[in-house]
């Protein structure tokens, strides 16, 4: 448990500084609750900003999110943007 919260620690430090990868990583922690408390609208946001930045896989986690629902509420039509 304690080296899944540095890993958290650490993902969210390079977060801060913008690492797309970092982002996403943060993200799944966020939306499985790895870490750090489950929260889908923060894996949301993370998944949102790596996405900005031409990150693919956090591409795909928002849509399913927003397909799902989790998070923010359920939008097919921007889950297909």
């Amino acid at each position: 448990l304690q080296d899944r919260r540095e890993a958290a620690r650490l993902f969210g430090l390079a977060a801060e500084q913008g690492d797309h990868v970092a982002l996403l990583d943060i993200g799944v922690c966020c939306e499985e609750g790895t870490g750090v408390p489950k929260d889908d609208a923060e894996a949301a946001r993370l998944y949102c900003l790596a996405t900005d930045q031409g990150n693919d896989i956090a591409n795909a986690n928002l849509v399913l999110l927003y397909l799902q629902g989790r998070g923010m509420p359920q939008d097919d039509a921007e889950a297909a943007r």
